[in-house]
């Protein structure tokens, strides 16, 4: 749901204020984001999997240390467990991410969106009644 023109206004002049009272924190916050940290942890866990690849291929050249393979195989899973899920959470460019608030239940994201999708179905069917009334 977009903000209106007076809510875009305050928050305008409410980023304006956060800068002129404390510029460094206000560029602190700007670059923490929800989709530099999930991007940042997806570059993490990739090269995690980069390890778990050599520890897998030292523990099959060396003789007598199979356990080294195993790990190399469970920090592999780990970190593509990692990659995938943090990939599906990623906002996408120019999206909002949502915010986790527990008052929407227990999934927000999921409960904002069949709630949009619901009135968006309620306002097509109030429109075929208002046109079919006419």
């Amino acid at each position: 749901m977009p903000l209106s023109e007076h809510e875009q206004r305050m928050l305008e002049q409410m980023e304006r204020a956060l800068y002129a009272e404390d510029p460094k924190f206000a560029t602190a916050l700007e670059g923490s984001g929800l989709r530099t940290y999930t991007r940042r942890r997806v570059y993490q866990a990739v090269a995690g999997i980069v390890v778990g690849i050599a520890l897998l291929m030292t523990g099959v050249i060396i003789p007598n240390v199979l356990w080294v393979s195993v790990v190399g195989f469970l920090v592999m899973l780990g970190c593509t467990v990692l990659v995938v899920t943090g990939w599906r959470k990623a906002p996408k460019p120019g999206e909002q991410p949502v915010s986790g608030s527990s008052a929407d239940g227990p999934a927000p994201g999921r409960g904002r969106q069949r709630r949009s999708m619901m009135t968006r179905i309620e306002d097509r069917w109030q429109r075929r009644r208002d046109e079919q009334g006419q």
